[in-house]
């Protein structure tokens, strides 16, 4: 048989986590050394490996229930090699070390069971919920991959170079730098998408780190109901940021 397609043969790699190619990722396990990924990930393996559903502790489920952010995961372990996939989306390698990480978890693929996660609030000054309001800390030493709709812009802060993201855009960041939900609109203007530019709210970030941007924004309805009652339709009271978790972490 002969075709195109043996052009896209499997990687021949030593490296733990690779790049099958940008849309599919490529994991060597042996037998030591756990792998937690997206439930329903899994396109192809190789050897003896066995996939399990990932016990949520206490703290995780509650974090679920009250946020709505989580990660549904699969541990795999055994011996051999593991591709992952998600509706194509273009796969990210990265390493965290002592800085740490904070995603939104609809962009995780698969990360190291070394590491530890936990759900936190991103405050908004207006108190009011949305896109980015709770998202995922990650610590720890080791390899997490993550998914953009697109080729993402990585940009780098500085003290004296601050960078605001759309929340429906923004991927991950820098667990050192600072962040600040909020709408740069004028005040009767606060409860509609940046007037009629069709802007909503955005994350700013300031101190020393980076922020990794997608080319695509998830808009959530303008008029969806998250709980009983016009307050609760924008966020406020006890649906918005402050209202819901006053310690800022979920555990």
């Amino acid at each position: 048989m002969q075709s195109p397609l043996f052009g896209f043969a499997e990687q021949q790699t030593q490296e733990r986590y690779a790049l099958q190619n940008p849309q599919l990722l490529r994991v060597s396990l042996q037998g030591h050394d756990d792998v937690l990924a997206r439930k329903g990930a899994m396109v192809a393996y190789q050897g003896l490996l066995e996939f399990d559903a990932e016990i949520q502790s206490a703290g995780q489920r509650r974090a679920r229930a009250h946020t709505g952010e989580g990660l549904d995961l699969m541990r795999c372990h055994g011996q051999g090699t593991v591709y992952f996939a998600n509706l194509a989306q273009y796969i990210h390698v990265v390493d965290v070390g002592h800085e740490g990480l904070t995603v939104d978890s609809s962009y995780v693929l698969a990360l190291d069971s070394s590491l530890h996660y936990e759900v936190v609030a991103v405050d908004s000054q207006y108190g009011i919920s949305g896109s980015g309001k709770y998202q995922i800390v990650i610590t720890g030493t080791g390899k997490v991959a993550l998914m953009t709709s697109g080729q993402p812009l990585m940009l780098q802060v500085t003290p004296d170079r601050y960078v605001n993201a759309d929340a429906d855009a923004i991927v991950a960041w820098s667990n050192g730098l600072r962040v600040q939900m909020q709408a740069q609109t004028h005040s009767s203007g606060v409860w509609r998408r940046r007037g009629s530019t069709g802007e909503g709210w955005e994350l700013s970030f300031m101190g020393t780190g980076y922020a990794l941007v997608q080319p695509s924004e998830l808009l959530p309805p303008q008029g969806a109901q998250i709980g009983q009652g016009v307050r609760a339709q924008y966020g406020m009271g006890q649906q918005g940021a402050r209202g819901q978790n006053q310690g800022n972490v979920w555990s």
